[in-house]
């Protein structure tokens, strides 16, 4: 349906409910907004901080959240336009530009670490390849300070091809961090082979985590798991002081979530240029 003009969409949806019509034109224009904004680079980083859990005032790195923004600089939110676009090239357009200005921060920040989510359908494409090697050419340092997230979602797709890409990108001394963890779509056999540095827990396990038997008893398999392949461990979604005490008590390594920052796209290096 994304995909469709709106002159072309099924005569069943066009004398549907007057609400699924609305949704459809919503959907529709939303998509037209982030193809324009695309085009003109019309995008930016939200920097949200990964605390170390043994000492929450400082950061173990920060993750880089593309925002879309419109011609009136309007943050088009990604759930109206993320799952029509995930598996079509706007979708690798979108990883491409995320890496971009990730790189462009990690060099303007000698001091900074940074991750940059994309998706395992990403790998390959010519435009994120053509990204990351002009960013690591022109400041091989970058690799070092550089995370890329892949979500679980992902990554299972393709298990083969992420494993030659990250053994390729590990060379270059880039780390590689399995998002979501838990959310179910992990095969077992195929974590070992993956060779991940960094597991990210789903936030479904953490909210609220502090009075859920259920939900403790799954992050600390999860904790098992990480640790037998050792992998660093992140807690995401962490909103309260009580889940940050128990992550603690059961040795998550960092916790990442609005209870130590919000994702803001004016970070500290930039006030402080």
């Amino acid at each position: 349906m994304h995909n469709l003009k709106r002159d072309e969409m099924p005569v069943a949806a066009s004398l549907g409910d007057p609400f699924s019509v609305a949704m459809d034109l919503r959907d529709d224009e939303a998509l037209d907004l982030v193809r324009h904004a695309l085009r003109h680079k019309q995008v930016k980083l939200a920097y949200q901080p990964v605390v170390q859990t043994a000492n929450p005032d400082r950061m173990a790195f920060y993750e880089g959240l593309l925002r879309v923004h419109d011609s009136m600089g309007r943050v088009i939110p990604a759930k109206s336009f993320i799952g029509a676009v995930e598996d079509s090239e706007t979708g690798r357009i979108l990883d491409a530009l995320a890496l971009e200005k990730g790189l462009e921060a990690l060099a303007a920040e000698p001091g900074l670490r940074l991750a940059i989510n994309m998706s395992a359908r990403s790998i390959g494409y010519p435009g994120w390849i053509k990204v990351l090697e002009r960013g690591l050419r022109d400041n091989p340092t970058i690799g070092e300070r550089l995370i890329l997230e892949i979500t679980e979602r992902t990554a299972i797709i393709m298990p083969d091809l992420v494993q030659v890409f990250m053994s390729d990108l590990h060379q270059k001394g880039i780390s590689f961090a399995l998002d979501d963890f838990g959310a179910g779509y992990t095969s077992f056999r195929y974590l070992k082979e993956f060779y991940f540095d960094i597991l990210k827990i789903d936030g479904g396990f953490i909210r609220g985590i502090h009075q859920n038997a259920d939900n403790q008893i799954l992050t600390q398999a999860l904790l098992s798991v990480a640790d037998h392949f050792d992998m660093f461990t992140v807690a995401e979604n962490v909103e309260n002081h009580m889940d940050a005490t128990y992550l603690a008590s059961i040795g998550v390594d960092c916790m990442q979530g609005y209870y130590f920052g919000a994702p803001t796209i004016d970070p500290y290096w930039q006030k402080r240029a």
